[in-house]
């Protein structure tokens, strides 16, 4: 199985606006980008995922969101063009909320919570000329934080 995959779901309806205004009542579709994910902390680029996604959707300018549906990931955008950067967040948010630290929850996952808090489950991006509106070096991360497990990314 591919590491990150991007799928369609059936297409949905946006729903009717108090103040409708022509051009909302068209149909999308939700992409899915799936994330095998393989250690129990990491950060993967989905950028090309999401460029694909506006593609296939044909959304040249506007707003896209990106969600995940979990409560031990997150989505963030960071620097992609040095690795030690990536390697740097996960060091140092592993210090700030280290795993063992005598928490409550039984599921032992307590950390992962607080970390997908503090990075957040969504991005809201400006999309122009068919892409998200990126810095040059910046780059879409999907943040895994209680893996390795299979996720969810949803683009719409």
């Amino acid at each position: 199985m591919a590491r990150v995959r991007l799928e369609c779901s059936a297409g949905v309806r946006n729903p009717p606006a108090v103040n409708h205004h022509p051009g909302y009542d068209k149909e999308y579709r939700l992409q899915t980008v799936t994330v095998a994910t393989s250690a129990r902390v990491e950060m993967i680029d989905i950028t090309s995922e999401v460029i694909e996604a506006l593609r296939q959707e044909k959304v040249s300018e506007g707003i896209a969101v990106v969600f995940v549906p979990h409560t031990t990931a997150a989505v963030t955008i960071n620097e992609n063009a040095d690795p030690d950067v990536v390697r740097d967040i996960l060091a140092e948010t592993g210090k700030i909320v280290p795993f063992d630290d005598h928490y409550k929850h039984g599921e032992g996952n307590s950390a992962a919570h607080i970390k997908t808090c503090l990075v957040g489950p969504s991005l809201t991006l400006i999309v122009s000329g068919g892409r998200p509106v990126l810095g040059t070096w910046q780059a879409i991360y999907f943040c895994e934080f209680d893996g390795p497990r299979t996720r969810l990314a949803w683009i719409g």
